[in-house]
Protein backbone atom coordinates (compact mmCIF):
# COMPACT_ATOMS: atom_id res chain seq x y z
CA UNK A 1 0.00 0.00 0.00
CA UNK A 2 1.58 3.38 -0.54
CA UNK A 3 2.50 5.57 1.74
CA UNK A 4 1.13 9.63 0.73
CA UNK A 5 2.75 11.89 2.65
CA UNK A 6 0.44 15.06 1.72
CA UNK A 7 2.53 17.60 3.44
CA UNK A 8 5.54 17.40 1.68
CA UNK A 9 6.78 18.72 -2.05
CA UNK A 10 4.24 18.48 -4.82
CA UNK A 11 4.20 15.16 -6.46
CA UNK A 12 2.24 16.11 -9.68
CA UNK A 13 2.39 17.96 -12.69
CA UNK A 14 0.64 20.99 -13.65
CA UNK A 15 -0.70 18.96 -16.53
CA UNK A 16 -2.14 16.52 -14.07
CA UNK A 17 -4.10 18.75 -11.78
CA UNK A 18 -5.61 20.82 -15.21
CA UNK A 19 -6.69 17.29 -15.52
CA UNK A 20 -8.51 17.11 -11.72
CA UNK A 21 -12.61 17.59 -11.85
CA UNK A 22 -13.65 19.60 -8.48
CA UNK A 23 -16.89 20.95 -6.87
CA UNK A 24 -17.21 22.89 -4.02
CA UNK A 25 -19.55 22.66 -1.47
CA UNK A 26 -20.42 25.46 1.26
CA UNK A 27 -17.79 27.54 -0.42
CA UNK A 28 -17.81 30.97 1.14
CA UNK A 29 -16.10 33.36 -0.34
CA UNK A 30 -13.39 30.93 -1.68
CA UNK A 31 -10.63 30.53 0.95
CA UNK A 32 -10.21 26.82 0.01
CA UNK A 33 -11.15 27.04 -3.45
CA UNK A 34 -8.80 29.67 -4.44
CA UNK A 35 -5.14 27.85 -3.79
CA UNK A 36 -6.81 24.84 -5.85
CA UNK A 37 -7.87 27.59 -8.73
CA UNK A 38 -4.68 29.17 -9.02
CA UNK A 39 -2.83 25.96 -8.88
CA UNK A 40 -4.86 24.70 -12.18
CA UNK A 41 -7.08 22.43 -10.53
CA UNK A 42 -10.49 23.35 -12.81
CA UNK A 43 -13.32 23.73 -10.42
CA UNK A 44 -16.53 23.32 -12.41
CA UNK A 45 -19.24 24.36 -9.41
CA UNK A 46 -19.48 25.46 -6.29
CA UNK A 47 -22.38 26.92 -3.84
CA UNK A 48 -23.02 28.93 -0.42
CA UNK A 49 -26.04 30.95 0.69
CA UNK A 50 -24.46 33.71 1.17
CA UNK A 51 -25.05 36.10 -1.38
CA UNK A 52 -22.12 38.31 -0.62
CA UNK A 53 -19.91 35.57 -0.21
CA UNK A 54 -20.85 34.43 -4.03
CA UNK A 55 -20.47 37.95 -5.54
CA UNK A 56 -17.16 38.21 -3.62
CA UNK A 57 -16.26 34.13 -4.97
CA UNK A 58 -17.87 35.50 -8.90
CA UNK A 59 -15.66 38.49 -8.18
CA UNK A 60 -11.76 36.64 -7.53
CA UNK A 61 -12.61 32.79 -8.92
CA UNK A 62 -15.20 32.51 -11.47
CA UNK A 63 -19.07 32.79 -12.19
CA UNK A 64 -19.45 28.69 -11.81
CA UNK A 65 -20.46 29.66 -8.33
CA UNK A 66 -24.71 29.23 -7.50
CA UNK A 67 -25.80 31.18 -4.71
CA UNK A 68 -28.46 29.54 -3.18
CA UNK A 69 -29.77 26.90 -0.07
CA UNK A 70 -27.52 23.71 -0.54
CA UNK A 71 -31.32 21.53 0.71
CA UNK A 72 -33.34 23.24 -1.83
CA UNK A 73 -30.57 22.39 -4.88
CA UNK A 74 -31.31 19.54 -7.49
CA UNK A 75 -28.43 17.50 -6.64
CA UNK A 76 -28.31 16.22 -10.25
CA UNK A 77 -27.22 19.05 -12.11
CA UNK A 78 -24.35 19.16 -10.16
CA UNK A 79 -21.36 18.13 -12.40
CA UNK A 80 -19.83 15.06 -11.55
CA UNK A 81 -15.95 15.45 -10.43
CA UNK A 82 -12.77 13.83 -9.05
CA UNK A 83 -12.12 15.98 -5.62
CA UNK A 84 -15.25 17.22 -3.75
CA UNK A 85 -14.21 20.31 -1.12
CA UNK A 86 -16.00 22.21 1.40
CA UNK A 87 -16.37 23.43 4.85
CA UNK A 88 -19.78 22.38 6.10
CA UNK A 89 -21.11 25.41 8.84
CA UNK A 90 -19.17 25.12 11.79
CA UNK A 91 -21.18 27.00 14.28
CA UNK A 92 -22.74 24.43 16.22
CA UNK A 93 -19.42 22.69 16.93
CA UNK A 94 -17.48 25.74 18.23
CA UNK A 95 -16.29 25.80 21.33
CA UNK A 96 -17.11 29.45 21.74
CA UNK A 97 -21.00 28.78 20.59
CA UNK A 98 -24.08 26.95 22.08
CA UNK A 99 -23.05 23.41 20.83
CA UNK A 100 -26.02 22.01 19.36
CA UNK A 101 -23.59 19.58 17.30
CA UNK A 102 -25.76 17.38 15.08
CA UNK A 103 -28.61 17.70 17.00
CA UNK A 104 -29.67 20.80 15.10
CA UNK A 105 -30.76 21.38 11.66
CA UNK A 106 -27.22 23.97 10.66
CA UNK A 107 -24.84 21.12 12.04
CA UNK A 108 -26.99 18.25 10.46
CA UNK A 109 -26.16 20.15 6.89
CA UNK A 110 -22.93 17.99 6.88
CA UNK A 111 -25.30 15.05 5.52
CA UNK A 112 -26.24 17.25 2.60
CA UNK A 113 -22.29 17.00 1.91
CA UNK A 114 -22.73 13.09 2.60
CA UNK A 115 -25.52 12.77 -0.08
CA UNK A 116 -24.06 14.58 -2.59
CA UNK A 117 -20.71 12.80 -2.05
CA UNK A 118 -22.93 9.38 -2.34
CA UNK A 119 -24.33 10.24 -5.59
CA UNK A 120 -21.21 12.03 -7.11
CA UNK A 121 -18.92 9.04 -5.97
CA UNK A 122 -15.44 11.58 -6.34
CA UNK A 123 -12.54 9.81 -5.98
CA UNK A 124 -12.00 12.09 -2.73
CA UNK A 125 -13.22 14.64 -0.22
CA UNK A 126 -11.90 17.30 1.42
CA UNK A 127 -13.92 18.76 4.72
CA UNK A 128 -13.06 21.77 6.86
CA UNK A 129 -14.66 22.40 10.20
CA UNK A 130 -13.55 23.59 13.76
CA UNK A 131 -11.43 21.73 16.60
CA UNK A 132 -14.70 21.74 18.61
CA UNK A 133 -16.40 19.07 16.12
CA UNK A 134 -13.99 16.06 17.76
CA UNK A 135 -15.54 16.79 20.91
CA UNK A 136 -19.42 17.66 20.23
CA UNK A 137 -22.49 15.89 21.55
CA UNK A 138 -19.65 14.27 23.84
CA UNK A 139 -17.61 12.79 20.80
CA UNK A 140 -20.62 11.30 18.99
CA UNK A 141 -20.45 13.71 16.48
CA UNK A 142 -17.25 13.35 14.77
CA UNK A 143 -18.26 9.24 15.77
CA UNK A 144 -21.29 9.96 13.48
CA UNK A 145 -19.87 11.86 10.38
CA UNK A 146 -16.88 9.53 10.11
CA UNK A 147 -19.28 6.85 9.85
CA UNK A 148 -22.06 8.49 7.47
CA UNK A 149 -18.98 9.28 4.88
CA UNK A 150 -17.65 5.80 5.44
CA UNK A 151 -20.37 4.01 4.00
CA UNK A 152 -21.83 6.09 1.68
CA UNK A 153 -21.76 5.36 -1.93
CA UNK A 154 -21.52 2.31 -3.88
CA UNK A 155 -17.49 2.06 -2.83
CA UNK A 156 -17.70 3.90 0.38
CA UNK A 157 -14.69 6.03 1.67
CA UNK A 158 -11.31 5.66 4.32
CA UNK A 159 -12.50 8.84 5.94
CA UNK A 160 -9.78 10.17 8.37
CA UNK A 161 -10.42 13.63 10.36
CA UNK A 162 -7.03 15.14 11.19
CA UNK A 163 -6.68 18.17 13.82
CA UNK A 164 -4.46 21.09 12.08
CA UNK A 165 -3.48 24.13 13.73
CA UNK A 166 -2.64 26.78 10.16
CA UNK A 167 0.39 28.24 12.30
CA UNK A 168 2.33 24.72 12.35
CA UNK A 169 2.29 25.69 8.34
CA UNK A 170 3.17 29.16 8.17
CA UNK A 171 0.00 31.25 8.72
CA UNK A 172 0.32 34.13 10.78
CA UNK A 173 -3.04 33.15 12.74
CA UNK A 174 -3.26 30.12 15.84
CA UNK A 175 -6.56 28.63 13.67
CA UNK A 176 -6.75 24.92 14.76
CA UNK A 177 -9.06 23.16 12.70
CA UNK A 178 -10.06 19.53 11.81
CA UNK A 179 -9.57 18.39 8.31
CA UNK A 180 -12.01 15.49 7.21
CA UNK A 181 -10.23 13.66 4.20
CA UNK A 182 -12.16 11.08 2.57
CA UNK A 183 -10.49 8.35 -0.06
CA UNK A 184 -12.64 6.36 -1.96
CA UNK A 185 -11.90 2.51 -0.66
CA UNK A 186 -11.09 1.36 -4.31
CA UNK A 187 -8.15 3.54 -4.06
CA UNK A 188 -5.13 1.46 -2.41
CA UNK A 189 -3.52 4.74 -0.86
CA UNK A 190 -3.28 5.82 2.91
CA UNK A 191 -2.14 8.96 4.64
CA UNK A 192 0.65 10.11 6.66
CA UNK A 193 0.42 12.15 9.60
CA UNK A 194 2.07 15.56 7.98
CA UNK A 195 5.01 16.86 9.22
CA UNK A 196 4.83 20.90 10.94
CA UNK A 197 6.99 23.37 9.06
CA UNK A 198 6.74 25.90 12.24
CA UNK A 199 7.03 26.14 15.66
CA UNK A 200 6.52 28.26 18.54
CA UNK A 201 10.20 29.83 17.63
CA UNK A 202 9.38 30.16 13.93
CA UNK A 203 5.84 31.12 14.03
CA UNK A 204 5.03 33.82 11.68
CA UNK A 205 3.99 37.25 13.44
CA UNK A 206 0.96 38.76 12.69
CA UNK A 207 3.24 42.28 12.15
CA UNK A 208 4.86 40.42 9.50
CA UNK A 209 1.90 39.77 7.69
CA UNK A 210 0.78 43.07 8.14
CA UNK A 211 3.67 44.85 6.90
CA UNK A 212 3.17 47.37 3.78
CA UNK A 213 -1.13 46.66 4.28
CA UNK A 214 -1.86 50.45 5.29
CA UNK A 215 -1.01 50.81 1.16
CA UNK A 216 -3.70 48.54 -0.10
CA UNK A 217 -6.57 50.31 -1.14
CA UNK A 218 -9.37 47.47 -1.08
CA UNK A 219 -11.12 46.56 2.02
CA UNK A 220 -8.99 48.73 4.12
CA UNK A 221 -11.51 51.42 5.72
CA UNK A 222 -11.25 51.82 9.08
CA UNK A 223 -14.60 50.95 11.71
CA UNK A 224 -15.75 53.69 13.74
CA UNK A 225 -16.04 53.10 17.24
CA UNK A 226 -16.83 54.69 20.86
CA UNK A 227 -14.18 57.10 22.65
CA UNK A 228 -14.78 54.65 25.08
CA UNK A 229 -13.64 51.42 23.37
CA UNK A 230 -10.64 53.67 22.55
CA UNK A 231 -9.94 54.19 26.50
CA UNK A 232 -10.38 50.27 27.05
CA UNK A 233 -8.00 49.69 24.28
CA UNK A 234 -5.26 52.02 26.11
CA UNK A 235 -5.47 49.89 29.09
CA UNK A 236 -4.97 46.64 27.27
CA UNK A 237 -1.20 45.79 26.04
CA UNK A 238 -0.21 44.33 23.12
CA UNK A 239 -1.46 40.49 23.72
CA UNK A 240 -3.98 41.31 25.87
CA UNK A 241 -7.40 41.23 26.25
CA UNK A 242 -10.30 42.65 28.39
CA UNK A 243 -8.79 41.02 31.75
CA UNK A 244 -6.00 43.40 31.24
CA UNK A 245 -8.75 46.38 32.19
CA UNK A 246 -8.47 47.15 36.10
CA UNK A 247 -11.20 46.12 37.83
CA UNK A 248 -11.46 49.39 39.59
CA UNK A 249 -11.33 51.16 36.15
CA UNK A 250 -14.63 53.11 34.83
CA UNK A 251 -13.37 50.84 31.33
CA UNK A 252 -14.16 47.78 33.14
CA UNK A 253 -15.71 44.64 31.44
CA UNK A 254 -16.65 41.42 31.91
CA UNK A 255 -15.98 38.80 28.97
CA UNK A 256 -17.05 35.20 28.52
CA UNK A 257 -14.33 34.57 26.02
CA UNK A 258 -10.54 35.21 25.39
CA UNK A 259 -11.60 37.28 22.08
CA UNK A 260 -13.38 40.14 23.83
CA UNK A 261 -10.72 43.62 23.29
CA UNK A 262 -8.16 40.78 22.35
CA UNK A 263 -5.00 42.60 20.93
CA UNK A 264 -2.70 41.42 18.69
CA UNK A 265 0.87 40.53 19.46
CA UNK A 266 3.48 41.88 16.91
CA UNK A 267 5.72 39.02 17.53
CA UNK A 268 3.15 36.39 17.66
CA UNK A 269 0.63 34.85 14.92
CA UNK A 270 -2.56 36.37 15.63
CA UNK A 271 -5.18 34.03 17.58
CA UNK A 272 -8.25 33.23 15.87
CA UNK A 273 -10.46 35.60 13.92
CA UNK A 274 -13.95 35.16 14.44
CA UNK A 275 -16.91 35.78 11.62
CA UNK A 276 -19.11 37.46 14.26
CA UNK A 277 -19.80 38.81 17.87
CA UNK A 278 -20.22 41.71 19.25
CA UNK A 279 -18.90 43.18 22.37
CA UNK A 280 -15.31 43.73 21.44
CA UNK A 281 -14.49 40.46 19.51
CA UNK A 282 -13.83 42.37 16.02
CA UNK A 283 -9.61 41.86 17.23
CA UNK A 284 -7.74 44.85 17.21
CA UNK A 285 -4.38 46.16 16.60
CA UNK A 286 -1.54 46.12 18.51
CA UNK A 287 -0.13 49.06 18.67
CA UNK A 288 -2.97 51.60 17.87
CA UNK A 289 -6.23 51.67 19.83
CA UNK A 290 -8.53 50.72 16.96
CA UNK A 291 -10.40 47.08 15.39
CA UNK A 292 -8.34 45.70 12.73
CA UNK A 293 -9.62 46.53 9.05
CA UNK A 294 -10.67 43.84 6.93
CA UNK A 295 -7.51 43.98 4.70
CA UNK A 296 -5.69 43.21 7.80
CA UNK A 297 -7.97 40.19 8.77
CA UNK A 298 -6.96 39.18 5.11
CA UNK A 299 -3.84 39.27 5.72
CA UNK A 300 -3.40 37.11 8.78
CA UNK A 301 -5.61 34.60 6.08
CA UNK A 302 -2.97 34.70 3.52
CA UNK A 303 -5.21 36.24 1.03
CA UNK A 304 -3.79 38.41 -1.62
CA UNK A 305 -4.46 41.73 -1.66
CA UNK A 306 -5.64 41.95 -5.07
CA UNK A 307 -8.68 40.11 -3.74
CA UNK A 308 -11.40 41.78 -3.22
CA UNK A 309 -14.34 41.09 -1.20
CA UNK A 310 -17.66 42.86 -1.51
CA UNK A 311 -20.38 43.92 1.04
CA UNK A 312 -20.52 46.17 4.19
CA UNK A 313 -17.47 45.99 6.84
CA UNK A 314 -19.53 43.38 8.74
CA UNK A 315 -20.44 41.22 5.80
CA UNK A 316 -16.64 41.00 4.90
CA UNK A 317 -15.74 40.25 8.29
CA UNK A 318 -18.15 37.32 8.36
CA UNK A 319 -16.65 36.20 4.69
CA UNK A 320 -13.03 36.71 6.12
CA UNK A 321 -13.64 35.10 9.52
CA UNK A 322 -15.46 32.15 8.17
CA UNK A 323 -12.77 30.85 5.61
CA UNK A 324 -10.11 28.41 5.42
CA UNK A 325 -6.57 29.84 5.47
CA UNK A 326 -5.19 29.81 1.79
CA UNK A 327 -2.37 27.50 3.56
CA UNK A 328 -5.29 25.01 3.30
CA UNK A 329 -4.22 24.83 -0.74
CA UNK A 330 -0.58 24.09 0.85
CA UNK A 331 -1.40 21.30 2.89
CA UNK A 332 -4.22 19.47 0.49
CA UNK A 333 -3.53 19.81 -2.93
CA UNK A 334 -0.76 17.32 -2.68
CA UNK A 335 -3.38 14.88 -2.60
CA UNK A 336 -4.35 14.86 -6.47
CA UNK A 337 -1.55 11.91 -6.34
CA UNK A 338 -4.26 9.89 -5.66
CA UNK A 339 -6.07 10.88 -8.66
Amino acid sequence: MTQLNIFNEPISTPESKQRINVISLFSGCGGMDLGFHQAGFKILWANDIDKKACETYEKNIGKHIVHGDIQKLDYFTIPDADLILGGFPCQDFSMIWKRGGITTQRGNLYRNFVDIVALKEPLMFIAENVKGLMTANKGKAIKQIIEDFSSTGKYGYTTTPTSVNFADYGTPQLRKRVLIIGVRKDIKHTLEIPQQTHTLDNYVSSSEALYGVEKVEHNNKHQNIQPSTVEKLKLIPAGGNFTDIPKDSPHYVKGMISHVYRRLHPDKPSTTIIAAGGGGTWGYHYSEPRPLTNRERARLFGYPDDFIFEGTITEVRRQIGNSVPLLAYYLLHKLSSLI
